[in-house]
Order: C-alpha cells, then structure tokens, then sequence
C-alpha cells in the first residue's frame, strides 16, 4: 500500500508518507525530497536498516492497515506543527526484510539544522516504540516476537 504525497495547502509544508510493501529506494527519496525542497538550509534524515547480526536472517513487520497509514499522517502532522519544516518524509517497510535491507526512512527540511535533527529523531522515536507494527525476526528458522526496548520507552517519553 502506497500513499501519494500529500500536500497540506499550496505553498505551506509538505509531508510525503508512505507505507511500502516493496524495497525501499532510500537515495531516490532523498533525492526527489531535496529537489522539492531548494530553499531548505538543510535536511536531516536517518535510514534503519535490518541488523545483520547475532544470527537474524529476516526481520517481518506486520500492521493493522486502518490504522497504519493515518497513524502515520498524525505523526507528520504532529512534527509539521512543532518545528518550523519545509517539508517531511516518512517511508516504512512491510512485510519481510533481510539484513540490510532498509526498514525506514524519515528525512526532515528546514531553514535550520537543529529543526530538521530534532524533527527527524522525534518521528523515528514514535515510529520505533509507538507505532502501529508488529516486529518479528527469524534466528535459527524460528520466528519470535520483538518489543521495544527500555531505551527505546525512555527516547519517546522525553517528547511528552
């Protein structure tokens, strides 16, 4: 399932989200959001990837499709209010991943750097531990479920 960018009203703030059933192409996203957003001083992103360490061979994530994408869109529009953006990108993986395969992609624009690292890290911080997927990683051709960790609790709780 994929989303169209969705834009909020002309010349305001832009967010891209979508919710992807197939590969991540981090540097063409990046790419086409830079492109979009020439006046921006800068933009932030961070790419998550599946760990290919300690014995995993895939990583599933599975969601609640009703609620995944709109979830998604608050979350955008929750940073979009909080920080002076030009514009937004949240792109998220489902389905089964390999190790080094791309799981997330969130990038931020703005005219100031600290409002894109903060904006970025706010939504990778709700997308990791409050979010609408379910984790589940293959080791030894078992699958068991994965919960967020007691760090990744403590990121979100010092946005509150």
């Amino acid at each position: 399932m994929k989303s169209p960018c969705c834009r909020l009203s002309a010349g305001a703030e832009v967010k891209d989200v979508r919710l992807l059933d197939g590969a991540l192409m981090p540097e063409a996203a990046l790419a086409a959001f830079a492109a979009a957003h020439p006046t921006a001083g800068g933009i932030a992103s961070f790419l998550g990837m599946v760990r290919p360490d300690e014995g995993v061979e895939a990583l599933e994530l599975s969601h609640y499709p009703p609620l995944t994408l709109p979830g998604m869109e608050a979350l955008a529009d929750q940073a979009l209010a909080r920080w002076p953006l030009d514009g937004l990108l949240l792109h998220h993986r489902v389905g089964v991943m390999r190790p080094g395969e791309g799981i997330v992609l969130v990038a931020a624009a703005a005219r100031h750097r600290r409002d894109a690292f903060e904006a970025a890290d706010f939504a990778m911080d709700h997308l990791k531990s409050d979010a609408w997927f379910w984790k589940r990683e293959k080791r030894g051709g078992a699958w068991t479920w994965i919960e967020p960790r007691a760090q990744d609790h403590a990121d979100l709780e010092r946005w509150h």
